[in-house]
């Protein structure tokens, strides 16, 4: 409530496509607020954007990045500070 309640928070921006997001093509209109109300989803978007692309899922309960080796990810996860969790998966295009 307390981000969608914002004045700032965008609300006018043209849906897209969850592939053209994760193809970059789009953005999350919630990251901004979010940045700004919760200081450690900042500064693990910060931390995990040295690596790769960092994005957040929705209002932020999840951030991710999409690496091009298994390997790459493994290295940020091992590097990843101690006040974080996260892990390696693969990703999928559509339920087997």
């Amino acid at each position: 409530a307390e981000i969608f309640s914002r004045p700032e928070l965008t609300r006018n921006t043209p849906a897209i496509k969850i592939a053209d997001f994760l193809a970059g093509r789009g953005r999350n209109d919630c990251e901004a607020v979010v940045r700004n109300l919760y200081p450690p989803v900042d500064m693990a978007l910060n931390w995990l954007g040295n690596y790769a692309t960092a994005r957040m899922t929705g209002t932020g309960s999840c951030i991710f990045a999409a690496f091009k080796t298994r390997k790459q990810a493994e290295l940020a996860l091992r590097d990843m500070p101690a006040q974080f969790t996260g892990f390696v998966t693969r990703s999928l295009n559509r339920m087997p």
